[in-house]
């Protein structure tokens, strides 16, 4: 069993930056693509980034890249995403998740077998 526990969510204005994290615990981390996901009101849950377990390959949604940054330290068991020049609509409920063992990337939710609880990000105008 994996238990996420992410943090980093809170409010901040049109052009400002946040920082999430995400923690795992129970497996061997390093070993895992991760991947993080986001969903707005009334929307399905969109990819946004996903990382090579050992963090030598990234990729992003297009409308994030250039603006969003995951990255990870093993040695932490922790996942990063660093999110700047925010816009109002990447207010989102964001999630981080694990991808099945053996994928090197997850591009869909449904590569991914656990999931965090999730942390809230609000972008005003």
């Amino acid at each position: 069993q994996v238990q996420l526990v992410e943090s980093g969510g809170g409010l901040v204005q049109a052009g400002g930056s946040l920082r999430l994290s995400c923690t795992a615990s129970g497996r061997t981390f390093s070993s895992y693509a991760m991947g993080w996901f986001r969903q707005a009101p009334g929307k399905e849950r969109e990819f946004v980034a996903t990382i090579t377990s050992s963090g030598d390959s990234t990729y992003y949604t297009d409308s994030v890249k250039g603006r969003f940054t995951i990255s990870r330290d093993n040695a932490k068991n922790t996942v990063y995403l660093q999110m700047n020049s925010l816009k109002p609509e990447d207010t989102a409920v964001y999630y981080c998740a694990v991808a099945a063992l053996g994928l090197r990337v997850g591009l869909q939710w449904r590569d991914y077998n656990f999931w965090g609880q999730g942390t809230q990000v609000t972008v005003s105008a």
